[in-house]
């Protein structure tokens, strides 16, 4: 099965655009034994994205397969390459998603290709994450909850947006704290214990300290239910309807709203 022109088009202003540097392109080309057009070389005058696709193009027509491209996705997309920038990596990731969802395939947090079901079109993602969104500002949500209803992140399933908003509370008690660790280790160092470092009330009272006992529970019972599953396995089929999701984020909003007003408890 072949790519089409639209698909390695896609392809590659995803991997271009948000991110790969030139030399980046060229040792990948290389590896995947791509032709290279050098931009450098006179009268040669073409961006990063067009490297690529008259790459992949030639390469697959070449061949008559897209192996050598889905290993320079795979080469290009390995998280080792990007412990530096992981910011980068997850925008790569799912501005290539929109592509490759599109040819029934998608990149894992893993960098592996794999087989996924098709999306038909965009417009039917977005109008998904337009109706998700008027749910959701209906409930009055916490802002960083609707960045999560962009049609990228619901060409997966609602599923794959409920994961990453869960993802949002663990980035965000990393950068308040300065800790690297994730999931329930995170959330139990950083709210946990006699001394919290972050505390969502003055725990001056026992219902107040179990009110923050009570918030780690439900923060870490969320981690290990919509965080970790698809984090671990290399493919989920999760069946969430919008209402589902809509439900979850309502619940990852008051998340963040407590988070809102925590406080460091002085550490004696």
């Amino acid at each position: 099965m072949l790519f089409e022109q639209s698909h390695l088009d896609s392809i590659a202003r995803a991997l271009a655009d948000e991110g790969l540097t030139g030399s980046e392109i060229g040792h990948l080309l290389r590896i995947c034994k791509m032709g290279d057009f050098d931009p450098v070389s006179p009268g040669m005058n073409i961006t990063k994205w067009k490297r690529l696709q008259i790459a992949f193009v030639g390469k697959q027509n070449a061949t008559q397969e897209r192996r050598a491209i889905l290993q320079f996705i795979r080469e290009a997309m390995a998280p080792a390459n990007h412990l530096s920038n992981p910011g980068r990596h997850e925008a790569m990731r799912y501005r290539l998603n929109q592509a490759l969802l599109l040819a029934g395939l998608q990149c894992t947090e893993e960098g592996k290709v794999e087989t996924a079901e098709a999306a038909t079109t965009l417009s039917q993602a977005e109008n998904r994450a337009r109706s998700m969104r008027a749910g959701l500002e209906r409930r009055n949500v916490h802002p960083e909850v609707l960045r999560f209803c962009a049609a990228e992140w619901l060409v997966d399933d609602y599923f794959h947006a409920v994961q990453e908003a869960v993802k949002s509370v663990m980035d965000r008690l990393r950068k308040s704290t300065g800790l690297t660790t994730d999931g329930g280790e995170l959330v139990s160092f950083v709210l946990g214990g006699e001394t919290p470092m972050l505390a969502i009330n003055p725990r001056q009272t026992k219902s107040q300290r179990d009110e923050q006992k009570g918030f780690v529970n439900l923060l870490t019972g969320a981690v290990g239910m919509f965080r970790n599953p698809t984090a671990h396995e290399a493919r989920i089929h999760w069946p969430m309807s919008q209402q589902d999701a809509e439900d979850i984020m309502s619940m990852v909003s008051l998340f963040h709203r407590r988070l809102d007003g925590a406080t460091m408890p002085p550490r004696v």
